[in-house]
């Protein structure tokens, strides 16, 4: 059997999981509880065909093993916010109030469930072209295998920073100025963890491509839709749970203009003008 077959299998059972569980619920947040997870189960069908088929399946393992280091992490990060305890993501509270029930209901079925089950499939979609691709591990899968790691601890760290941010607000009674994290990695982007997650699946597909150009392709294939809707995923949510930010702390539209929305960099100076 194709391993992609039995991909979309697992991937259409745990989208009927996510859309069922959500209206006996009443809570949508059941995608984001296998968001860590199903991607990892995807990757290992592709090693595990290839290691079936006795063709050369190291760069597969490599890409199944990095996808696993990222799901234990990101899975670690949600429970302990109490994402497995019923905790259902605010963003979608604030959505159901702005929408009548028959809307909010086909938003959570097309675009909670079915948009996002689907884009958890396409991003570890560079594994099947690995799988198509056998070729022999070689530098670039190196190269970029590094920068995996490299983001893997880049948003660890970012995780860690928030953490530790609104574990000091909570001892403070829920109020520690400005509000909201502007030191550390948040000194030079404003979501440091979103730019560290998009890039670590970027990295993902380069490794794929690397599989197609030893074969005799091209560094752009189809797969790069995954990480390519990830991003623009990430960045329409980032503006919408900026929206809330800026209403909520009068001082974030001043760390808006100074900071890096995504990619880490430099704080910008403000004006004299601004600042006098």
């Amino acid at each position: 059997m194709d391993p992609l077959i039995l991909v979309l299998i697992v991937a259409g059972i745990a989208a009927a999981f996510c859309w069922i569980t959500s209206l006996v619920t009443d809570e949508t947040s059941w995608i984001d509880r296998l968001w860590s997870i199903v991607p990892v189960i995807y990757v290992w069908i592709f090693a595990g065909a290839a290691l079936i088929a006795g063709i050369d399946a190291t760069r597969l393992v490599v890409m199944a093993v990095l996808v696993t280091a990222w799901g234990v992490r990101l899975t670690f990060n949600f429970a302990r916010k109490g994402g497995y305890t019923g905790m259902e993501d605010y963003r979608w509270a604030i959505l159901r109030g702005r929408m009548s029930r028959w809307q909010f209901q086909l938003f959570n079925l097309f675009f909670i469930v079915l948009f996002q089950s689907a884009l958890l499939v396409l991003i570890t979609l560079p594994a099947y072209i690995a799988w198509q691709h056998s070729s022999p591990f070689n530098g670039w899968d190196a190269v970029f295998a590094a920068l995996f790691v490299a983001f893997l601890i880049g948003e660890t760290v970012a995780d860690q920073q928030q953490w530790r941010f609104h574990q000091a607000k909570k001892a403070a009674g829920g109020s520690l100025e400005p509000g909201f994290l502007t030191t550390g990695l948040f000194a030079y982007s404003r979501h440091p963890n979103f730019f560290f997650e998009q890039a670590q699946w970027w990295a993902f597909y380069a490794i794929g491509a690397v599989a197609l150009v030893a074969d005799g392709g091209s560094w752009l294939n189809w797969t790069v839709l995954g990480a390519l809707m990830l991003s623009v995923l990430f960045i329409g949510s980032t503006v919408f749970t900026e929206s809330i930010s800026s209403a909520k702390y009068p001082a974030y539209r001043d760390y808006q203009r100074s900071t890096s929305m995504l990619i880490p960099l430099p704080r910008r100076r403000r004006p004299a003008a601004e600042t006098a």
